[in-house]
């Protein structure tokens, strides 16, 4: 049986928990990643009991070193990597002229630098399975509303990544045989 692995951020709630569930019967690994360690716990045994291979991964994706430790831990496990979902990401719902830059640097560390930099650590990996990736974003990033200026802006920033990389990552694709 060929192993299919997946990495999801911000599986411990929400949609990234709700992710990990329903890919854990139609895969065979499913990487955790979260800040919430708990949490993580709780949804690795319910993938487990859905039938996938888990490896839980509490950690920060703000800081700079995680995704080279989220990545290499994965690829010691399963020595693969198929698919990686970025879904991580808490900016502060706050009117945009109430936003401390502490705030937006905390919000932009984790939704769009956590995702840039596990794409980046982890492309070689998805070149090599002629894996995907996925950047998740809500919709404000077209609909923007001033209590969620910067939820906007940085939903805005992540739907521009996939097209603006786009022609890089097709040309360092393996052609398909």
């Amino acid at each position: 049986m060929k192993r299919n692995v997946v990495i999801i951020t911000g599986a411990s709630q929400g949609i990234g928990r709700a992710t990990a569930l329903r890919l854990a019967g139609d895969l065979s690994s499913v990487v955790l990643a979260a800040r919430n360690g708990d949490a993580l716990e709780d949804v690795a045994r319910a993938v487990a009991e859905a039938g996938a291979e888990t490896l839980p991964m509490p950690l920060d994706l703000r800081e700079p070193a995680a995704d080279k430790t989220l990545v290499d831990e994965t690829l010691k496990r399963f020595g693969r990597i198929d698919a990686l979902i970025n879904i991580a990401g808490a900016v502060p719902q706050i009117d945009l002229l109430e936003m401390t830059d502490a705030q937006w640097d905390d919000g932009m560390a984790l939704k769009l630098h956590g995702a840039r930099r596990i794409t980046i650590h982890a492309w070689s990996a998805l070149k090599e399975s002629r894996g995907s990736v996925i950047f998740m974003s809500g919709n404000s990033a077209q609909a923007p509303k001033s209590a969620y200026g910067a939820v906007a802006a940085i939903n805005a920033a992540i739907v521009a990544i996939a097209p603006a990389a786009r022609p890089t990552w097709k040309s360092t694709r393996q052609p398909t045989t």
